[in-house]
């Protein structure tokens, strides 16, 4: 398998649209678990939307979903040179990663998007980054990650080890770090996520505070076939642990709206408020 998923991803970029395409349908008719999930996610953050028009967005959905098998092995087996070479991309913003004091680190929210693993491999290409990571329940597939993740990416944390990342942001670092899924209670707080209570993770301003780094946001999305990924601040003055967790999902909501296609709505995101059986 792993072969045959190499031999894919370095097989004609003008040959991945109608690869991810192949997946894409593949996916949506074998996956039946996932797509009940995506399903289900897509009409409680889109109640306006017809159902004629739900499934256009979850057939979309599906074809990003298997665009991701080409992304994501091009973001761990492709070499930068070839990615320089061959893919078309465009980072709006990085100015933000080196302009600052360098006694501050940056803390990188970004959302998860279908190609989520690409966003990171390219904006590691183009600057010291570190991420904050989970690990796979699959042991091989867990190293198959870690090692695709470290070919650009200096180190990567697990989020329930904190003091490392911790440490990166007060020497001045940048870290990635995707905090719109459910976590469950440890450290979430009920907010709202497209008008439905969702479990959100509340530490980022104690993070922020602890560390006196700054807060930034990463955007991604497919535009006329190329990638665009844009960084930008975040305005976190005055505003306390909810208030801030709360503009953050905001404005992930705001992002997803505009290319809600390439979202990972396969994640079960309103499982610890809607509970396990609004999936089944």
């Amino acid at each position: 398998m792993m072969t045959l998923w190499q031999g894919l991803c370095h097989l004609p970029t003008s040959w991945h649209p109608a690869i991810g395409r192949f997946f894409g349908k593949l996916l949506f008719i074998i996956a039946k678990s996932r797509k009940k999930i995506a399903q289900a996610n897509i009409g409680a953050c889109f109640p306006n939307l017809s159902k004629a028009d739900q499934q256009i967005l979850l057939q979309n959905n599906f074809t990003h979903l298997g665009r991701s098998f080409i992304d994501t092995g091009i973001a761990w087996f492709w070499s930068d040179k070839k990615i320089q070479s061959k893919l078309d991309y465009k980072i709006i913003g990085i100015d933000l990663l080196f302009e600052r004091n360098s006694m501050n680190g940056n803390l990188i929210i970004f959302k998860h998007s279908q190609h989520l693993e690409l966003d990171a491999r390219l904006l590691a290409m183009n600057a010291e980054i570190y991420g904050v990571s989970r690990k796979h329940n699959s042991a091989s597939m867990n190293k198959m990650q870690e090692k695709g993740r470290l070919s650009s990416i200096k180190d990567t944390a697990d989020k329930n080890n904190p003091r490392k990342f911790m440490k990166w942001l007060k020497a001045g670092k940048n870290v990635l770090y995707a905090i719109d899924q459910d976590y469950g209670w440890g450290h979430s707080m009920k907010l709202k996520f497209f008008n439905q209570e969702a479990a959100t993770i509340d530490t980022t301003r104690k993070i922020i505070d602890a560390a006196n780094a700054n807060l930034l946001f990463l955007n991604s999305y497919y535009k006329n076939k190329k990638l665009i990924l844009e960084i930008e601040s975040i305005n976190h003055l005055g505003l306390n642990s909810i208030e801030l967790a709360q503009k953050i999902n905001n404005l992930m909501e705001e992002k997803i709206l505009q290319h809600p296609s390439e979202y990972l709505w396969i994640h079960r995101r309103f499982k610890s408020t809607l509970g396990k059986n609004f999936y089944k």
